[in-house]
């Protein structure tokens, strides 16, 4: 078994640092995004029982989980453009 060099060691953990930060700035977008779209709608109006305070969560969840997908494209473009731009050999 080859072991790595240490450009491809170096590679990858920038790879992996860049594929963390578009990460966080997708999280972070979808956060905010969920965050105004409640906010605008004032959704937690219909929050009026316990039974409705259970359901306000997961639907909660789901629409930044729909948001936060949407950004794969996007990260995996951008990352692999940059292991392009690398020498790995």
């Amino acid at each position: 078994m080859a072991q790595m060099t240490q450009i491809e060691i170096a590679n990858w953990l920038a790879l992996y640092l860049a594929a963390g930060i578009c990460c966080a700035i997708a999280c972070t977008l979808a956060v905010a995004t969920t965050a105004l779209e409640i906010y605008r709608e004032r959704s937690w109006a219909t929050v009026r029982s316990l039974r409705s305070a259970f359901l306000f969560v997961p639907k909660t969840w789901w629409r930044w989980q729909k948001l936060y997908l949407t950004s794969m494209p996007v990260t995996l473009g951008i990352v692999g453009l940059f292991a392009a731009t690398m020498s790995w050999g």
